[in-house]
């Protein structure tokens, strides 16, 4: 999720700049989780997993890593996982793209941009939004600003992360109002480039994700576009490199990883002040701050469907028609579900 001036060439270059922060091996056995003992694939049944190391993409901190310590999901794992993290989804999807890591999640957009320069990954799993009324991300101004509605954003500047589902809000929401990207200034500025220019007064609007869009609110922004349908999905969704998609083997492994995830977070949301807890450590936000993310986005880890395909190419389509991408994305075209389509993570042991 992040920044503008990018059309092709621009996204690239961030990408190819990303950091990927070291991370811990799989979670710690010396005290079982709650998770510990779940039933996935075992080294019995897969002794040449044994072999394997995944390397999950973290995108800016969604507690995914302090959770697996938590719970202990990976601990009777036949392979062993470990966590790098990400600002934002275009870097990610470029480091799916090249076999950096196995598997991540990201936001709507990123896998349309990745795809549009034809980067070696596939979209394999949705986290479908449990709530359609509440939204993970916002386009805010500051609590004294003068602009009231969508409309008002004409002749203004408003800070994007380029490429990321922030930026689909922006585009959709601004074109659900008869403006165009040509109306209002697209500013595009990674999120901690765009929390201190929307602070000191740069930019005039901000369309960004929870936590950020918390804070801001948290200190007196104001909420002008929610994201929400029709303006954006209540989505995201986990890319994998086709380095481990087309190895039969480690495709195996890699859908028992995705498994696990799944488990890992319908456990989350079940004990929310856990998941808050474990997202504040991960990325130093207040508790409070951490609380309201959770809160505002409840979601289920499942197979990709018809509907977010549909959802995906849409969304596609408004980015080529707008220039923001070099060619059209076929997304059928990019997706490869690692979940059979009567997956239920409440059914599973």
């Amino acid at each position: 999720m992040f920044n503008r001036h990018f059309r092709a060439l621009g996204v690239v270059g961030m990408l190819t700049a990303a950091t990927v922060l070291p991370a811990c091996d799989s979670a710690d056995t010396s005290s079982a989780g709650p998770l510990s003992t779940f039933a996935g694939a075992s080294t019995e049944d897969h002794p040449e997993w044994s072999e394997y190391t995944f390397t999950l993409g973290d995108n800016g901190g969604d507690g995914s890593e302090e959770l697996a310590k938590v719970t202990g999901v990976f601990d009777n794992a036949p392979y062993k996982v470990k966590f790098a993290r990400f600002d934002f989804g275009p870097p990610l999807v470029q480091a799916a793209a090249t076999g950096e890591i196995d598997l991540g999640y990201v936001g709507t957009v990123p896998p349309i941009s990745g795809a549009a320069t034809q980067y070696g990954f596939k979209i394999v799993a949705t986290q479908h939004g449990a709530d359609p009324t509440r939204a993970a991300e916002n386009i805010i101004v500051p609590k004294d600003s003068a602009i009231q509605t969508l409309s008002d954003l004409k002749g203004k500047k408003l800070a994007i992360p380029q490429g990321s589902s922030a930026h689909g809000l922006a585009l959709l929401a601004v074109k659900s109002v008869g403006l165009t990207p040509q109306d209002v200034e697209f500013v595009f500025l990674d999120p901690a480039a765009g929390a201190a220019a929307f602070k000191n007064g740069k930019v005039d609007a901000w369309s960004i994700w929870n936590p950020q869009s918390a804070i801001a609110v948290r200190d007196g922004a104001r909420i002008i576009a929610k994201g929400l349908p029709p303006i954006d999905q209540v989505n995201n969704y986990y890319v994998a490199t086709d380095k481990s998609l087309n190895d039969p083997k480690r495709r195996a492994a890699l859908a028992d990883v995705l498994t696990r995830i799944s488990k890992l977070f319908d456990w989350a949301q079940k004990n929310p002040e856990e998941y808050a807890k474990a997202i504040a450590k991960e990325t130093g936000v207040p508790i409070e701050d951490a609380r309201a993310t959770v809160e505002a986005y409840p979601f289920a880890v499942g197979p990709v469907t018809s509907e977010d395909v549909a959802a995906e190419q849409a969304l596609a389509d408004a980015f080529f028609e707008a220039g923001e991408l070099p060619k059209s994305v076929d997304v059928a075209g990019i997706t490869d579900n690692l979940l059979p389509d009567d997956f239920d993570i409440t059914k599973q042991g």
